[in-house]
C-alpha cells in the first residue's frame, strides 16, 4: 500500500517544523487568553491555573518533541506576548494586566513557570543530557 511506510525526510522535516510552530503559537495563545481572563475566577485561582498551564505546555512540548526546543518555544511565545500585552496601555490610559494579586500571579508566576518548563526541557532533552544517560551516568 502506497504511503503506509515511515515519512520521508522532507515530510518528517515539515511535520517537525509544524510541531515547533504550533508549540510557539500555543504559548502565545495561552498568554493572550491569560492576559484577558486571569482575574475571572475567585481570588488568584485562574491566574495560578494559567501559570500551571504554561508549565505543562513547556514540559509536555519538550517531552513530545524529544528536544529542549520543544519546551523553549512555548515559553518564548508566552513571554513575548504576555510582556507585550502587559506593557501596553489603551487610548484611555487603562492597562490590560492590573497591579492586583491575580495580575502579579499571572505575570510573575507565569514567567517562573514558563522558565521552569524551558529549563526542564534542557535538563531532560538536551543533547548533553541524552548522551550522559546513554553512557549510564
Amino acid at each position: 500500500m502506497a504511503g503506509s511506510g515511515p515519512p520521508s525526510g522532507e515530510n518528517h522535516l515539515a511535520v517537525t517544523a509544524g510541531g515547533y510552530i504550533a508549540l510557539f503559537v500555543l504559548g502565545m495563545v495561552q498568554a493572550l487568553l491569560g492576559t484577558f481572563f486571569y482575574s475571572s475566577g475567585p481570588g488568584v485561582l485562574v491566574a495560578v491555573l494559567f501559570a500551571a498551564a504554561i508549565l505543562a505546555t513547556c514540559a509536555l512540548g519538550a517531552w513530545g518533541m524529544r528536544t529542549a526546543l520543544g519546551g523553549v518555544l512555548p515559553a518564548v511565545g508566552w513571554f513575548l506576548l504576555a510582556l507585550l500585552l502587559s506593557s501596553t496601555n489603551s487610548a484611555g490610559g487603562s492597562v490590560i494586566v492590573t497591579d492586583t494579586a491575580a495580575g502579579k500571579v499571572f505575570l510573575f508566576g507565569g514567567s517562573v513557570c514558563a522558565a521552569a518548563g524551558a529549563v526542564y526541557g534542557f535538563v531532560r532533552w538536551s543533547r548533553a543530557s541524552r548522551e550522559h544517560r546513554a553512557r549510564g551516568g
